[in-house]
């Protein structure tokens, strides 16, 4: 291995692993829940979670170039009444959502493999960088909505990855949302791992499914060897 390649048939091959970070890495539904639970009860918390998800995405696709902060709080006043010193509650509380337990040992797996890891997030800078401290581990890239102008699915982000890391051979893309990561990364032929956290059924199906980061090293290795 030089410098995160890896010699494949004589040649020099950078290997690439680019991240869907909240769901896949950061654990975004205990981050969120808490928060709704505190402001609306824990009875409802369910409900909102799933209209959480259904607001945002629309306001994602209705305002692309909306920092993710204003997103936050759009979405949680749609809700329903929050004090004005809450509107920005799950802004405040971003930054100290948890990693998922075993996040970090399959990162450094896969560094230790020859990958490099790049994260894709609709997110901003300063919410990226807080959550990458989190996670301990390093990344080359980090490329965030805030700063592109252009929320996933749309193709925003992969265009932005492919034009910082032109020379990248092999690239499998790892997200935990069929919606904003699988469907996009088979669009455009990119080998995707689908984390399976939530026990969904795949719609469009990925090229491999695991319920957590356990084994990701081996996934790699395998679709880059297909």
């Amino acid at each position: 291995m030089v410098g995160g390649a890896v010699r494949d048939d004589a040649t020099l091959v950078e290997r690439w692993a680019t991240f869907d970070c909240y769901g896949t890495l950061i654990d975004w539904n205990g981050g969120v829940g808490r928060q709704l639970e505190r402001l609306f009860g824990a009875a409802r918390v369910a409900e909102l979670l799933h209209r959480y998800h259904e607001v945002e995405r629309r306001l994602q696709r209705e305002r692309p170039t909306a920092t993710y902060r204003e997103i936050l709080a759009q979405t949680l006043s749609r809700l329903g009444p929050v004090p004005a010193d809450e509107e920005d509650a799950l802004a405040r509380s971003l930054p100290g959502w948890a990693p998922f337990p075993e996040v970090r040992a399959a990162l450094e797996d896969a560094r230790a493999r020859g990958w490099k890891l790049a994260i894709l997030s609709n997110t901003d800078r300063d919410f990226i960088e807080a959550s990458m401290e989190n996670i301990g581990v390093p990344f080359e890239h980090a490329i965030v909505a805030g700063e592109i102008g252009s929320y996933k699915p749309d193709h925003g982000h992969w265009r932005a990855f492919r034009e910082r890391v032109p020379a990248a051979d092999r690239h499998v893309h790892v997200g935990a949302s069929l919606f904003h990561d699988v469907a996009p990364a088979a669009e455009l032929g990119i080998p995707s791992i689908w984390i399976n956290r939530l026990g969904e059924e795949p719609e469009p199906q990925p090229d491999v499914e695991l319920h957590s980061l356990t084994g990701l090293g081996e996934a790699l290795d395998s679709l880059a060897a297909a």
